[in-house]
């Protein structure tokens, strides 16, 4: 049996009418940049993630920027992140203007290590972007702690998160903001590029919808210099179509991962993944620990079973930040997850049967 890493063309089917319809609304309407169908999305993920505001924009990266941009950091400001996650949580601070400060994971979840953030806080430190990494929430009460103690802001990346609670509280309300990528394979993905900011804050939401449309609320009048970064009217459109589904697609996704922790939890060396105790995990990705990673991944892949590695680098070793001259050991945890994670395939729709497969190959390695 071939079992691929998602498949989002039966997700599509499952939903067909639904994704056809609106689909020709918007082009019925000619609805294509802004207009209603963008504003129906963004009150509808507002109160889908229990904030006032979202500002929609092109894409999560895009998110991070117009989040960080509006806090105004400035040259020489550094903003703690963690060293294990997709590059443009990092980048993000710097094209905004900061310096990217690296910290470790906690050895167990994946998540930013609170312990780390409290070392590398130094009197240039103005925020914190905890990332909830692959589903699972980032130690929050810790965080916001530090955060307090310190002055410092905090912007939640939420990009594999959609839904994810810590003791009950959604991920994305603890912050000043939160940011939310809206990728095709995303647990609540467009059939595109789609990102978004959501914040409780008034002014901070007015500022990062004007910093998003090329500086102002009204056409032709323009109080700062904006980009230019505009969730669609499709793609607004069809994630209001799968936004409904998203809480049974996140339970379906629950119901998978237990399925793959009974079966995989017994099998020497496979460490599957750590759930901390009052967070919950929405599996955007189910990621395993194996000291033979690489020799797993292909006895997978050759046999029919695709896998992806989530990330083979750790940030602080890419090319982009040699500048730094960082070493293995400051980050001790995430330098050995990198050589060990493999993500299984996981989607709402996976069955029993393709599960099995996957299990059986890895009792077979």
């Amino acid at each position: 049996m071939t079992v691929p890493f998602a498949d989002l063309q039966l997700q599509y089917q499952t939903i067909k009418s639904e994704i056809d319809g609106a689909i020709a609304a918007v082009i019925r309407h000619n609805a294509f940049i802004r207009g209603p169908y963008v504003d129906a999305f963004e009150r509808e993920f507002a109160a889908a993630v229990d904030v006032k505001h979202c500002v929609s924009c092109a894409n999560g990266t895009d998110a991070l920027y117009l989040a960080i941009a509006t806090l105004k950091v400035q040259p020489g400001d550094e903003v703690i992140t963690t060293a294990h996650s997709w590059i443009s949580t990092s980048a993000m601070i710097t094209h905004a203007g900061a310096t990217v400060v690296f910290c470790d994971t906690d050895g167990a979840t994946f998540t930013i290590d609170p312990a780390a953030i409290e070392a590398a806080i130094t009197p240039r430190t103005v925020g914190i972007i905890p990332v909830h990494l692959y589903g699972q929430a980032a130690d929050m009460d810790a965080i916001m702690a530090i955060a307090r103690r310190h002055g410092l802001w905090v912007v939640e990346d939420c990009a594999q998160a959609h839904l994810a609670r810590y003791k009950g509280q959604q991920v994305g309300t603890f912050g000043e903001a939160a940011t939310y990528s809206f990728y095709p394979g995303k647990n609540l993905g467009a059939m595109g590029d789609a990102g978004a900011v959501v914040t409780n804050d008034d002014a901070l939401a007015e500022h990062m919808t004007m910093l998003a449309r090329h500086g102002g609320l009204v056409k032709h009048q323009h109080h700062i210099e904006g980009i230019n970064s505009r969730l669609d009217g499709l793609q607004a459109a069809i994630l209001s179509a799968k936004l409904p589904h998203l809480p049974q697609w996140t339970k379906a996704r629950q119901d998978a991962a237990k399925v793959y922790d009974v079966g995989l939890n017994h099998i020497e060396d496979v460490m599957i993944p750590s759930v901390a105790s009052n967070r919950t995990h929405v599996y955007h990705l189910y990621t395993i620990g194996h000291p033979r990673r690489d020799a797993l991944a292909a006895h997978l892949n050759s046999n029919g079973v695709q896998t992806a590695i989530n990330y083979p680098t750790v940030l602080p070793f890419l090319p982009a930040y040699s500048r730094f001259g960082h070493r293995s050991e400051q980050f001790p945890n995430a330098s050995s997850d990198q050589k060990r994670i493999l993500s299984l395939p996981m989607f709402a729709e996976i069955t029993a049967d393709q599960q099995r497969t996957v299990m059986d190959l890895i009792r077979t390695f």
